[in-house]
């Protein structure tokens, strides 16, 4: 395993571990821990960030470049974990079973166009 591939990893985890906790403590009522779980779930989120970039940087790749397809991209992508989530949600927490089954169905459809969108269709 390279040296990069191994910074990646820990600190990959490392800001995933962050960023699930802080939505836990955010979002589960009994913790009752919403300020502290927002400020985790941004340092996950940021700690994220800068591994993209540690990582790009430790191998030797071009910084990323900002285009219309970028943003597009994570626009569908939030936008489809959104709806994972909130049929989830609807699903575990609200008692909403059919819902969130449909809408977490959707989720999963809008992710899964992601793969024609960053690949691109050939023949």
């Amino acid at each position: 395993m390279k040296k990069s591939s191994f910074v990646a990893m820990i600190l990959g985890t490392i800001s995933g571990v962050l960023f699930a906790l802080g939505l836990c403590m955010a979002l589960i009522p009994e913790w009752a821990a919403f300020k502290p779980g927002i400020v985790f779930g941004c340092v996950g989120l940021l700690l994220g960030l800068v591994t993209l970039i540690v990582w790009r940087n430790m191998a030797h790749k071009a910084p990323l470049q900002f285009s219309g397809k970028t943003a597009l991209v994570i626009i569908v992508g939030v936008v489809g974990a959104l709806a994972l989530g909130v049929g989830m949600c609807f699903s575990m927490v609200w008692g909403r079973m059919i819902l969130g089954i449909v809408i977490g169905l959707f989720g999963i459809v809008i992710l899964l166009c992601l793969i024609p969108l960053i690949k691109g269709i050939k023949e």
